[in-house]
């Protein structure tokens, strides 16, 4: 879906009238969120949002799966796998599966670290440790109550914030606040703006950490685009990053389109992209997830061919203070299990 600019202006009618609606939704996610899950018997770090969209899991769970591995574990990606067919559980494999199949931002993790995807995400924990996983992965799944998150990073972009602060459908929260904050082990501000200043005050403020981070294209990427005029599209949560993250490295951005999130690119609508960009002279230019969904399907995989991917990692600011809250939350998930069994 594509959010609704009334999600980010600070009043409006439209959010007026779904106060009610949202009051509902609020009350049974609330509800959701007290329920007891169950313990995975190996820790689990969760990485997820207050609210609906993107503000970069991906590149979030990629970040700590590195470091993770630098620690001597062996991560797991756990997923739901949102806009692929399967039900799972499945280990993902770039080679036979799709975006189709699985969804495209676990087909993208899947090249860089072990990912399973399970509607059912206790069946997703049970296939992750058959595969030898020291530590799961979750990418999102902080509302979902079904298992017992040994850590959650919440993820929140700098430039959007909350957004107007309302529940959905009224805004863009997926549960009230407050007992999100309840659940949240650390919070992940990306980029330099200041709408997350509220929340992360309100997370220090409860004793809790607030980490900064940023996202960095590859090097060759970027001086590859520099200098060239480039027309950029992106089916993502937040298009607008995408957009401002082209511009903050001096990407010449003539033209911008956007999708919806996870949009299903119709091969009518590549062809008047790669078209309407050739007309001008410009470089086509999507972000990794988007190209990966134009890749994996046959009839678009030879346009796809003249789009360019935008990859990016994240970089985060104390990357020492990162390290000390993974490993103080897997020695005391280890510690919880010994003694349970025990």
């Amino acid at each position: 879906m594509r959010e609704p600019a009334f999600w980010h202006r600070p009043s409006s009618l439209a959010s007026h009238l779904l106060r009610p609606l949202s009051a509902l939704y609020g009350a049974v996610a609330a509800h959701r969120l007290q329920r007891e899950g169950i313990n995975a018997g190996i820790p689990v770090i969760c990485v997820g949002n207050y609210h609906v969209g993107g503000a970069g899991k991906t590149p979030t769970v990629l970040a700590l799966t590195t470091m993770l591995r630098e620690l001597g574990e062996r991560p797991v990606v756990l997923s739901r796998g949102y806009g692929g067919r399967l039900r799972g559980p499945v280990m993902v494999d770039p080679g036979r599966h799709t975006a189709a199949d699985v969804g495209d931002e676990p087909l993208m993790m899947a090249a860089h670290v072990a990912v399973t995807v399970a509607r059912d995400r206790v069946e997703g924990v049970a296939l992750a440790k058959s595969q030898g996983a020291s530590v799961i992965l979750m990418d999102d799944g902080f509302q979902n109550p079904a298992i017992v998150k040994d850590a959650s990073l919440i993820v929140i972009d700098s430039e959007r914030g909350l957004g107007n602060g309302r529940v959905f459908p009224a805004g863009p929260l997926r549960a009230p606040l407050s007992p999100q904050l309840a659940r949240t082990d650390a919070l992940v501000v990306i980029g330099p703006g200041h709408a997350s200043e509220p929340v992360a005050a309100r997370v220090t403020s409860a004793g809790k950490l607030v980490l900064t981070a940023k996202l960095q294209p590859a090097p060759d990427i970027v001086s590859g685009l520099q200098g060239k005029p480039v027309f950029g599209f992106a089916g993502i949560g937040d298009p607008a990053r995408f957009f401002r993250t082209l511009r903050a490295n001096g990407i010449d951005l003539k033209q911008e389109r956007i999708f919806a999130d996870h949009h299903p690119f119709e091969r009518a609508e590549i062809e008047q992209l790669v078209s309407e960009a050739g007309r001008q002279g410009l470089t086509l230019v999507t972000t990794e997830k988007d190209l990966v969904r134009l890749r994996t399907r046959a009839e678009l995989a030879s346009l796809a061919t003249q789009i360019l991917a935008f990859p990016v990692t994240l970089a985060f600011d104390d990357a020492a203070a990162v390290r000390r809250l993974l490993t103080d939350s897997l020695f005391k998930a280890r510690q919880k299990t010994f003694r349970s069994v025990g």
